[in-house]
């Protein structure tokens, strides 16, 4: 029975991975930002704002500091930031996420989750420094009212900084509740969850995604392994793991950065990194059902750590961009209306 088990995941697999060769496309990048690669870039978003301004922000792990370059060309605008401890400083800033006028900074070496008021720049709130060790990416949910709730990932090590035993996997994602008000936030803890056995264990963890249609928080599974890792784990949003997982056979190397399609309330399409350093690609699967539908690729951009996806039509962007990590040094962005008709795939309804 255990070798015919083993017969089948490995057909699967090899199943999977052929079914990914079959509809890959490269797309041409449409702008990069101004290159920077001594800074060590890490991950995107991008902040429409109320007086017309299109900005996007890319978190400098190296510079410490949050860089901001207008969203419709990559030039650059400002940076902020710099090394420290005080609000407005960051430490080793990894992932990033703007809802409406806040922007939300993950600080690894700081330990903590930073809140920008983006009408003034300024930070106003830090949160989760006696929780954390080690987070890097985060999935900002509103609830309305002012409040959101935030999934922290934290990829605490052990003191060997080794992944810990399965019973300490149980707070790999740490939710709190952000209350805001104009220029003004605060933030609680309210629960940690991870499992600790089986397929829903979170060995190495960045990036995080929520859909509360569909009552989803995806979480990339970074472990190089294809067994456990190489693969998408699906949780709910109050933390249980739902036992459905994604992806495997399909990525190649390190599953990053995750973002969402809409094409509808229900339907549209995950968008998650497969990072390589020779070959890089984003694999494409169904909102609903979580079937791969295709993969594209830039001519330039490799090595993808975060994405960010803008559906805000603009004259020359009707579909909205895309935009990916470029080799720690740059982000570049992707027409959506082209990548979507390149793989065959609808468009916003």
């Amino acid at each position: 029975m255990i070798k015919k088990l083993v017969l089948v995941s490995a057909c699967f697999c090899l199943l999977a991975a052929s079914k990914a060769e079959e509809n890959k496309v490269v797309v041409k990048e449409v702008f990069f930002t101004t290159d920077q690669s001594r800074e060590n870039i890490d991950s995107p978003a991008v902040w429409h704002a109320a007086d017309g301004r299109n900005l996007l922000f890319a978190t400098s792990k190296a510079g410490h500091s949050v860089n901001v370059f207008d969203a419709e060309n990559g030039a650059m605008v400002q940076r902020l930031g710099g090394l420290g401890s005080e609000l407005g400083q960051f430490s080793r800033p990894n992932g990033v996420w703007v809802v409406d006028d806040y922007m939300l900074v993950v600080e690894r070496d700081n330990r903590r989750v930073q809140v920008v008021y983006l009408p003034t720049m300024v930070g106003i709130a830090t949160f989760g420094e006696e929780q954390l060790g080690k987070p890097y990416g985060l999935y900002v949910q509103p609830l309305g009212g002012g409040e959101y709730a935030v999934y922290v990932a934290d990829n605490y090590e052990t003191a060997d900084e080794e992944i810990p035993a399965d019973r300490d996997l149980n707070h790999r994602i740490n939710r709190y509740l952000l209350e805001t008000a104009g220029s003004t936030a605060d933030a609680e803890w309210e629960t940690a969850f991870g499992a600790t056995s089986g397929d829903g264990r979170l060995y190495v963890v960045e990036s995080v995604f929520g859909d509360p249609v569909h009552n989803r928080l995806l979480v990339a599974e970074e472990l190089e392994d294809d067994s456990k890792g190489r693969q998408v784990k699906v949780y709910d949003l109050d933390g249980q793991f739902t036992g459905k997982t994604f992806g495997k056979g399909i990525f190649k190397n390190q599953v990053e950065g995750i973002a969402l399609y809409e094409v509808s309330a229900k339907a549209g399409y995950w968008i998650v990194t497969d990072q390589g350093k020779i070959e890089n690609w984003f694999h494409v699967f169904d909102r609903e059902s979580l079937e791969y539908r295709g993969s594209f690729s830039g001519e330039r951009t490799l090595n993808t750590d975060g994405i960010w996806l803008s559906q805000k039509a603009t004259p020359r962007y009707p579909h909205g961009l895309f935009y990916a990590c470029d080799n720690d040094r740059a982000i570049s962005a992707f027409d959506l209306g082209e990548v979507l008709k390149r793989l065959g795939l609808k468009t916003r309804e």
